[in-house]
């Protein structure tokens, strides 16, 4: 260190990381146990507990990560707090839910959701938007129904496929 050098503060433990590395550790152990829970239908590979494992896998690894970084202090500074955007995901989120229920599909369910993260995210350009994510669900849903052969929640747009 030389003279010139500016003295940095030393760093402290950020509490709010170690609450999300927490939280990340809860979620994983969540999942896994609830993935010990479904009854696997095959005979010899995987069945569906292996997708929740491995996510499970992937957020025990954040959560270690998240942890260091929080012990150490790096973690980055945060921004003031905005509820618009998380308000935004949450009511993508909801309708989301409320269009599968109520029976309108993948498509519309997807593109709602896609529409108000995008807007989330501060982009303002709601109508191409709808369009890109209408035209982006609609490949999804082919994708997964003709050439994966795997139903997706069907409604009228879809039955027009």
């Amino acid at each position: 260190m030389t003279s010139g050098d500016p003295v940095q503060p030393p760093r402290r433990v950020d509490r709010a990381g170690l609450v999300i590395a927490a939280s990340l550790a809860v979620l994983a152990v969540v999942l896994v146990w609830d993935a010990r829970g479904l009854q696997s239908a095959a005979m010899y590979g995987m069945g569906p507990e292996a997708m929740p494992v491995v996510v499970a896998c992937g957020l025990a690894l954040l959560a270690i990560g998240n942890f260091v970084d929080a012990l150490r202090g790096n973690l980055p500074t945060r921004e003031s707090a905005d509820p618009v955007p998380v308000v935004l995901i949450l009511v993508g989120l909801a309708l989301l839910i409320a269009i599968i229920g109520f029976g309108g599909g993948f498509i519309l369910a997807t593109s709602a959701l896609f529409v108000t993260t995008s807007a989330a995210f501060g982009r303002r350009a709601i109508l191409i938007d709808a369009i890109i994510a209408l035209v982006m669900s609609t490949l999804i849903y082919l994708a997964f129904d003709r050439l994966l052969t795997l139903s997706l929640p069907a409604g009228p747009l879809e039955r027009l496929l």
